[in-house]
């Protein structure tokens, strides 16, 4: 007997208990589903996190005050004031292979025009930050080194700033209250989307350095060239640890620092930010995929016990089979044919189901999803194993028997 004509016996055999083959199929078509689902979930969130990367720059480095102890108390990330300009302006100067830094002061503040407002963050930078985040205009200009100088009252807007405070007006030369002093909006920055921390990178205003300062975040006699952050763009190929080792080891100078102190000051790059949500998001997509591989195993040990009550159903058909001519060996193919029928036809509909789902998750759900056409023929190939697998004992069986006890039992 042929594989076709097996084919055709499993076919028919299905079609009899129509029922309790779709509850065999059943497991495998939810692990099929799940594993197909849980995969493009995994690949969408790592693709978001290349994404994120892209948006940060793959060659920056960030400076940050670090912590500071005091009375036997520890406090966090940036309770240290001790990041100035002067550091910043320090990097490019003596680290080669640095391209620029730009130093940078943060708050949080409304914005006001005409009768809307809108709460976002307030970003004072120099000319350099652009250039070391990569990011344009996308209508307007950027800073001059003037603007800096004078402390002009001016403004650029990050894409979610312009459409909740202007809408579909042009806010280029428009006046916007920044707290309490009224800038003019010169430019409006190209999207950037959402950073590593899931924040939303254009919903920002930035203002020259010394503006933040003088007339909007505030700053006192004694952190007049205190900063929040250095953000530094490495030179095309450079060595990005090689040159954030040496950026720290020159902030841990100009620090004072002795050997064995902490730094007070923290420093991460871009890829290494990048790299632990990265891993987070490959370790999820593992542990997903173990769980809906268990569906699988499941729909496996559905379709040996199916296949053995098949066996106990059919044994005088078997034994008159093997009567009128019929080899182990085709009693043995037969039956596993038919498990694997079972199994290719729950894979086939377990992978609708998937492509489905993940399609339902990236619409309702809001999740990025990315199909990965090996994760669908891994899982279609993965199922046929099952059911040749768990298929084999009962098709060992039934090749087994003896023709006349078959022909005998009833």
């Amino acid at each position: 007997m042929n594989v076709l004509a097996s084919s055709r016996i499993a076919v028919r055999a299905l079609r009899v208990n129509k029922l309790r083959s779709t509850l065999t199929m059943l497991g495998i078509i939810i692990g099929v589903g799940a594993v197909i689902a849980m995969v493009a979930i995994g690949t969408g969130a790592q693709a978001r996190v290349a994404e994120q990367l892209q948006a940060l720059g793959a060659n920056m480095i960030f400076v940050f005050p670090g912590a500071t102890t005091s009375g036997g108390l520890r406090f966090g990330v940036g309770s240290s004031i001790k990041l100035t300009e002067d550091d910043a302006w320090a990097i490019p100067r003596d680290v080669q292979g640095v391209q620029v830094a730009a130093p940078t002061v943060r708050g949080a503040g409304q914005l006001v025009w005409g009768n809307l407002n809108w709460s976002t963050i307030i970003q004072g930078v120099t000319p350099e930050y652009f250039e070391a985040r990569d990011w344009p205009t996308s209508s307007g200009r950027v800073f001059a080194q003037e603007d800096v100088d004078a402390a002009a009252k001016v403004a650029i807007l990050g894409q979610t700033v312009a459409e909740n405070l202007f809408g579909d007006t042009d806010p280029i030369g428009q006046t916007v209250r920044v707290k309490k002093l009224l800038c003019t909006v010169v430019g409006v920055l190209e999207r950037k989307g959402q950073n590593t921390f899931g924040q939303d990178q254009d919903d920002v205003i930035i203002i020259p350095l010394t503006t933040a300062k003088r007339k909007v975040l505030g700053v006192t006699q004694a952190n007049a060239r205190t900063i929040n952050a250095i953000s530094i763009k490495v030179a095309d190929n450079e060595d990005l640890k090689e040159v954030q080792q040496q950026v720290r080891e020159l902030v841990r100078q100009r620090h004072r620092l002795q050997p064995g102190q902490e730094d007070d000051f923290g420093i991460r790059s871009a890829a290494e930010m990048v790299q632990t949500k990265d891993e987070q998001a490959q370790l999820m997509t593992k542990l997903l995929m173990s769980i809906a591989s268990v569906s699988l195993l499941v729909g496996g040990i559905g379709i040996m016990n199916i296949m053995l009550v098949s066996v106990t159903e059919r044994t005088r058909e078997i034994g008159l089979r093997m009567a009128v001519g019929a080899r182990g060996r085709d009693i043995l193919t037969q039956f596993l044919v038919e498990a694997l029928t079972v199994a290719l036809i729950g894979g086939s509909i377990g992978i609708v189901a998937g492509l489905g789902a993940s399609y339902a998750l990236a619409y309702f759900g809001d999740w990025r999803t990315v199909i990965s056409p090996p994760a669908i023929l891994l899982a279609f190939t993965f199922s046929g194993l099952i059911g040749i697998f768990f298929g084999f004992y009962p098709a060992r069986k039934a090749a087994g028997l003896n023709p006349i006890d078959a022909l005998r039992y009833e």
